[in-house]
This record gives structure tokens, sequence and C-alpha cells, in this order.
């Protein structure tokens, strides 16, 4: 097992630097400089979108709540195909059109003149956020080594992260692609393959699942988890608003706005549609089977309750199945936590290089200057996130949770109306950005536990609708149409120059 996890990460690292050989400017290293298809594009956002949290964090959320999980996962389906189906064509479009290479600087580019504040605050946001995010994912890491191998979750933490910065540095965008192509294929046979697997061995067994479930308590396969009322309608609505959330991840938004053509798009919606149902299905299942085996005595050492449900998948793993393929699947489930904090990483530090140094300079950089400003801030970007990774005792549920909410609620509303609606002005853009922001902080500090609405729901609501109460109250001067329609002025920095 320890075999096949060592040649997965050394295939990782082979791949990100074989592939990234030509990533030698600075367009390529943030945006991949039109160098990848539908296909490789789609494979890559969802490797990117599902990361710790599917297969640690939704899969010890079935396994802790039964059948009531399903609304977190239909939640999470509908929003990864309406960013798809919806936005993904509109994105690369204003892409094109403005020359935007980061999701801060295609709002900033849509007001003449507001460039430097939003993207300075959008950058802002993004960092804070991330920050927490890219934690999580090795923190994460550092669960499944430890359960695995018995290693300190220090080392696992470290193995993880260590690797993960140093192909992100290595190629940007386009190493990340690449690896993620690698890794959305493994996570998706962990997904598909564990579950078919795990089913007939509890039939080989003789495990009665029903009564596994029943044990579990009368909820557990209640879809509202035994509440009535009020109670249900919030335990649903706050499963759905995880749909929210995907209208303004970074991090998944960049990869509709770097696919090549309008073909392009229409297959990458067929892939990400395919992987998302499979994916869903197979996490949720895993969690739920994982009740039979541990209350049967087979996982767990024979006690009656994992004391931590987010270890059930590598728990599972580790005791059903032989050595090599426990490698393969592992592999998989550590592939989430690395393709989506290397997505991240390359945001972050793409951010800081397009939207914080390039808006603060006087003169424009070199193309080689910029390309060694964004390896630079790679490096620190991994580093503190490990320190973090290291210091901070949450779940990898709550925590992405966290960031998820910020995130989503901040640049979402501004982008589904910069997208769709043309009054929205930069008063929206900023009442979006700052109300995202901080609705999440204090909604989750504050109002959450009282009211058992989650911040994913209550701070993506008041973003939009200050976002657009703002826009009606101080429009912009010129109608958005002609704003829309007049080329762009690239942004300080620009090493390409480029005017829509």
């Amino acid at each position: 097992m320890l075999v096949v996890f060592v040649l997965y990460m050394v295939a990782t690292v082979g791949l990100a630097w074989w592939y990234s050989r030509g990533a030698r400017s600075h367009e390529a290293f943030v945006l991949g400089g039109g160098r990848f298809g539908g296909t490789a594009l789609a494979l890559s956002e969802r490797a990117t979108g599902e990361s710790a949290w599917l297969l640690l964090g939704l899969t010890g959320h079935a396994y802790a709540d039964g059948l009531s999980t399903i609304w977190v996962a239909l939640g999470c389906v509908t929003g990864i195909l309406f960013i798809w189906m919806v936005m993904a064509r509109r994105l690369r479009q204003e892409r094109e059109r403005t020359g935007a290479m980061t999701v801060s600087s295609l709002l900033a580019r849509r007001f003449p003149g507001a460039e430097k504040p939003i993207a300075l605050l959008s950058a802002g946001i993004v960092v804070f956020f991330f920050m927490l995010y890219i934690a999580a994912q090795f923190s994460g890491s550092g669960k499944v080594l430890q359960e695995t191998f018995g290693l300190d979750p220090l080392w696992g933490i470290l193995i993880a992260s260590v690797v993960v910065t140093i192909y992100c540095g290595l190629g940007g965008f386009i190493a990340v692609v690449v690896t993620d192509v690698f890794q959305a294929l493994l996570m998706i046979f962990t997904l598909v393959a564990f579950p078919v697997v795990a089913l007939f061995l509890a039939g080989g067994r003789g495990l009665d699942l029903a009564a596994a479930f029943a044990a579990a308590g009368p909820d557990y396969l209640s879809l509202t988890g035994g509440k009535t009322g009020a109670g249900a309608a919030i335990l649903v609505l706050s499963g759905l608003s995880w749909a929210l959330g995907y209208t303004g991840q970074p991090q998944l938004l960049t990869r509709m706005m770097a696919i090549r053509s309008e073909k392009d798009v229409k297959t990458a919606v067929r892939v990400a549609t395919v992987w998302t149902l499979f994916a869903y299905a197979g996490a949720i299942l895993i969690g739920m089977l994982g009740v039979a085996f541990v209350r049967a005595g087979v996982v767990g050492g024979g006690v009656e309750k994992l004391a931590d449900p987010e270890k059930v998948l590598p728990a599972m793993v580790t005791t059903l199945v032989t050595p090599i393929l426990a490698g393969v699947l592992l592999s998989g489930v550590i592939s989430a936590m690395m393709s989506t904090a290397s997505s991240e990483v390359t945001v972050s530090s793409a951010s800081f290089s397009e939207d914080v140094v390039a808006s603060l300079r006087r003169k424009a950089a070199t193309p080689r200057g910029m390309l060694l400003l964004n390896q630079g801030a790679t490096l620190a970007v991994g580093a503190i996130a490990i320190v973090l990774a290291l210091t901070m005792r949450d779940t990898v549920y709550s925590l992405v949770s966290y960031a998820w909410s910020g995130i989503g609620s901040s640049f979402g509303p501004a982008l589904v109306l910069l997208l769709f609606w043309k009054r929205l002005s930069r008063a929206g853009v900023y009442a979006s950005l700052v109300t995202g922001t901080v609705a999440t902080v204090v909604w989750k500090n504050v109002f959450e536990q009282p009211t058992g609405v989650s911040e994913r729901l209550a701070s993506y609501v008041l973003s939009f609708a200050l976002a657009v109460l703002c826009s009606w109250l101080w429009p912009e001067k010129e109608r958005a149409a002609d704003v829309a329609d007049r080329p762009a002025e690239p942004l300080a920095g620009d090493p390409a120059g480029r005017a829509g």
C-alpha cells in the first residue's frame, strides 16, 4: 500500500514537471494560455471542486447523519450543473472581451476608474478565505495518512503540502490542470469502484444493512433527520444552500474562463455532469455502508461508532481490500485534497500578482518578472497554509463550509449580476464583496447556532439583496450596456497589454 502511494506521489510530480516545461510565460502560468479543451478543464474543475470535503467530509456526514445528507448532495449537484450549463459560456466570452486572467480582474475591468479598489478588495477576500480552504485540504491529508500508515498528522500534512507547493511552483495553471485530470480519474475510481466492492463484501459477510441502519437511530433513514415543520425546512434549505456558493468560486470559474472554444464548452458540460452524478452517489453510499461495517466489528477495531466520522472511508479501505487496491483507492482520496489545494494555491498567488501588485505598480512589470513573482507568491501561500493546517483544530467539513460561504457569498452575487443584469453598478459590486465577507463572519459566530440557518444561505441572500439595492440607488453614469461594449483598459502591470 505504501509503495503504491509513493508511486502516486512520484507520478503526480512527474506529470506536473513534464507538461509544465513550456509554461514559461506569465499567461500560461496563470490561465494556461489556451492550451486545454473541454474534457481536461471539466475534469480539472471537478477534481478541484470536490476536495477532502467530498471524500472525508460528505462521507463522514452520511455516516453520522444518514439519508438527510441527500439535501447537501442535491445542493452541490445543482450548483455544479448551474455554473456549467448557465455561466460557463458567458464567463468565457467575458474573459475574451476583457483579457482578464482572474475572477477579480473580470469584475474590476467592467468598471473603468474603479479597477484598483475592486481588484484590491477582491484579492484580499480571496487570499483570506483561501488560506482556510487550503489549510482544510492539508489537514485532511494528515487524517488520511494517520489512519492509513499511522503517521503523525504533522508528517501527513507536511508530505502532501510540500508536494502540492512544489508542482504548483513548477508550472502553475498548466501543472495543476494536468495533475487534476489524473487525480479526477483516481477520485472517480474510488467513488465508483469502492461502493460496489463494499456492497459485495457486505453480502458475502452476511451483513444486515437494514438492521444496521435501524440500530444507528430512528432518524437515520429519515430525509429530514427526524425534524418536522420549521426545523425540517431549515435543514433542507441549509443543504440546498451549498448550490449558491458555486457561483462565486474563483478556483472553479477560472476553468471556464480558460476554455478554448464554444464547442469545448458543450463537451465540458457533458463530462462534468456525468462525473458529478456518479461521485456524489458514491460518497453517500460509502458513508452509509460504513455504519454496517463498523457496527459489525469489521471496521474500526470493534468500536460501536468511530470517534471521528471523517475517517470512515480510509478506515474501510485499509480494512476491506487488498493492500495494492487500498493504495490505489487511498491515492484517490489524497487526490481530492491535493487537486483542490493546488488550484487554490495558484488562484491565491495569481490574485496577489494580478490584482494587488499589478494594480499598485506604476510601471508595468516584464513578463519574466511577473512569472517570478507568481512563483514566489505560490511558495509563500503554501507555507502560510501549512502553518494554519498545523495549528487549527476545526473539522474539514466546518472549515470548508466557512471558506466556501465567504468566497461564494462575496463573489457569487456580483458575478451572476455581472453576467445577466445590465444594471449592475460598481456600488453593487462593492456591496456584494463587503456584505458577503462580513455576513459570513458575523452569521457564523453569532446567529447560526440560535437560528439554525447556515451562513452559506444567510450571507448569500443578504449579499445578493444589497448588491441589487445599491445598484438601483447608485447606478452607473453610463448605461451598463455601453460600458460592457466598450473595450476594457488593461490593469497596470498587465504584461500582455490587452485592451479587450
